[in-house]
């Protein structure tokens, strides 16, 4: 099987969801000397920048968001490791969680998807995240970019005490913060004192890349 067929093959899974199907091509892909960069980012990214795409169209919905998100990740888990060392450590990272006092994670693993399809290394804090996870993480995991999501009125609070905590040790000049989640807004991050806030994947996904 040539390079285009196996791109196309990967694609054409992400879209559809199958992860066995993104694990064969992956493999297929190494087999036939297509560079695992390549295959990421004309497989795997491109079938689940179109999923993300029908989804803020309103033509995917989240079941077929979490199929292709798992396929991905299926493919990634074969390709990852056959990354050139000098083009991973490009790789901008980023933290994404759920702050603390709130467990609603649906948002923030599309969130999370978008932006590792957008090519950013994404650690997953997970929800009911602790403050100081966050405040911590530009020295633990090297991060650029540090994102929060809450979907309660009270744990907003632990947005502001993040960017608190980085102004106190020191680290805020160092990272980029983005903020979402129903009651957030931009005025509320303007507020706090975080970067950027957006309603959803996409938008997200565009403000990040334009600051990093």
């Amino acid at each position: 099987m040539d390079g285009k067929a196996i791109l196309a093959g990967l694609e054409k899974a992400v879209i559809s969801g199958n992860k066995n199907d993104a694990i064969k091509y992956s493999k297929d892909a190494l087999a036939a000397g297509v560079k695992a960069l390549d295959a990421i980012d004309n497989g795997l990214v491109k079938g689940m920048t179109i999923v993300g795409d029908k989804y803020a169209k309103h033509e995917y919905f989240l079941p077929q968001v979490l199929l292709a998100a798992n396929a991905m990740y299926g493919g990634l888990d074969i390709l990852l490791p056959h990354i050139p060392k000098a083009d991973a450590a490009k790789k901008v990272v980023g933290v994404i969680g759920v702050v603390e006092g709130d467990v609603h994670d649906i948002g923030k693993n599309i969130v999370k998807t978008m932006l590792t399809a957008a090519g950013l290394d994404m650690h997953d804090f997970g929800k009911d995240v602790p403050i100081e996870n966050f405040v911590n993480s530009v020295k633990n995991q090297k991060a650029n970019l540090i994102a929060m999501s809450t979907l309660m009125t009270p744990t907003m609070d632990g947005m502001k005490a993040v960017v608190d905590g980085l102004i106190e040790n020191g680290d805020r000049m160092k990272v980029k913060i983005i903020i979402g989640g129903a009651p957030t807004s931009q005025a509320f991050a303007d507020d706090i004192g975080a970067d950027m806030h957006a309603i959803n994947a996409q938008e997200a996904v565009k403000k990040v890349k334009e600051v990093l």
